[in-house]
């Protein structure tokens, strides 16, 4: 019986500084997340920063060209790899405003000319009209919520969209856009391994690129976690975990991360470019209201977060308080930030990558990387941090040697 379950990074406390014995590190790719936090109606399953309040999309707009402007010094000069647009909702936003936001970023910091541009899209009526302006705007790559084509999962869920407005959304989305996600989920409210077979199925026959399936957690602080609904037991839930693994493979999905599949394309990568940068621990910049960031230079690693509320954040602008934490990564939790991300790889990451992008040397996790192998949650010698299959079912398991 096993369950994988999503991992939720561990704060740290000050200081690190970087001496590796071989002078300066390389700074490592960097990333753009823009945090989006309205939503028409909160999901009774969401724990992310989103709110039914009314937007302010002006406002907004000019406190993220505001709070990119002050966050320059810590980037400058660097080009940026990636661009995530997430929320909440993003496709509320106008088709103007996401292209002078797109204008404004790209004016101030450099864009890698192959940049991904993703925006998260819910598929209702009224968003899906705005995806012929997204694409013209820049954006590349669009990720849908889906999460079930089952009307009746969808009304238990607190969606408000419907199976056969998914599908449309869909249609019309990879009409503008060659790189299109799903996000899915199953373990869902009364659901019946069938019940997830149609689902996947369904998706697969989408000829979406790429397709992110996670099973649905009970976050705390949600409406779910303070009132259950009646879940499948957890032998159930891998029956359907073992099945999308299957019916993925069976149709030519790479399955490349702990949730997240991709169709391979002879023109390019369909792996999310952005989550790819999260997992090799990369660096990323968040701007918007609850945005988190992790950044470096030569001598440090640090985190921040923005204000939480949009009230908040928009007051911030004008007093000069957007970010309301910020810590320096210690030494001692750089392991465990590491293999955090890294072992949700099913490749895993190549051994040196460990030096590059922490400053430790290996022999900082060799102790824990013996112990791994020889109980047999990460594979053997091969020049790779890579989780075994039995460590990929058992991923909290395998992180606890290097936490």
């Amino acid at each position: 019986m096993r369950r994988v379950i999503p991992i939720v990074a561990v704060p740290s406390q000050p200081t690190f500084s970087r001496p590796n014995g071989s002078g300066l590190i390389a700074s490592p790719p960097l990333a753009l997340y823009v945090h989006w936090p309205w939503c028409v109606r909160k999901c009774p399953y969401c724990d992310f920063n989103s709110h039914e309040s009314a937007p302010q999309e002006a406002a907004y707009l000019a406190a993220l060209i505001a709070d990119l402007e002050a966050a320059l010094p810590a980037i400058w000069n660097r080009p940026i790899v990636s661009i995530f647009l997430g929320g909440g909702t993003p496709s509320l936003m106008s088709g103007e405003t996401v292209d002078a936001l797109l204008a404004a970023i790209r004016m101030r910091v450099p864009l890698q000319p192959d940049a991904e541009i993703t925006l998260e899209a819910n598929p209702g009526t009224v968003e899906a009209s705005k995806f012929a302006a997204f694409r013209a705007a820049g954006v590349t790559r669009l990720s849908l919520g889906i999460q079930s084509f089952d009307d009746r999962k969808l009304q238990a869920l607190g969606r408000i969209h419907s199976g056969a407005e998914a599908q449309r959304a869909i249609d019309l989305a990879l009409t503008h856009f060659e790189r299109v996600n799903l996000d899915l989920m199953y373990a869902l409210p009364q659901q019946t391994l069938p019940e997830a077979e149609a689902d996947i199925a369904r998706a697969i026959a989408s000829d979406a690129s790429h397709l992110s399936a996670y099973h649905l957690t009970l976050e705390p602080n949600t409406a779910f976690h303070h009132a259950p609904p009646p879940l499948p037991d957890d032998d159930l839930a891998a029956d359907m975990q073992d099945m999308v693994e299957t019916q993925m493979a069976d149709a030519g999905f790479v399955h490349y991360e702990t949730s997240a599949f991709a169709q391979p394309n002879a023109h390019g990568d369909n792996r999310c470019r952005h989550n790819l940068n999260y997992w090799t621990f990369g660096d990323y910049l968040g701007i918007g209201a609850g945005a988190h960031s992790k950044l470096s230079n030569h001598e440090h690693i640090w985190r921040e977060a923005r204000q939480r509320s949009p009230a908040a954040y928009l007051a911030g602008v004008a007093t000069g308080q957007l970010v309301s934490t910020r810590n320096d990564v210690m030494a001692t939790d750089l392991p465990g930030e590491f293999m955090m991300n890294a072992l949700r790889l099913n490749q895993g990451v190549p051994l040196p990558l460990f030096a590059e992008r922490t400053g430790l040397a290996l022999s900082a996790i060799e102790k824990s990387v013996l112990a791994a192998r020889r109980d047999g949650l990460l594979d053997g010698d091969t020049g790779r941090l890579q989780p075994s299959t039995q460590g990929r079912h058992f991923l909290n398991r395998l992180l606890h040697y290097f936490l």
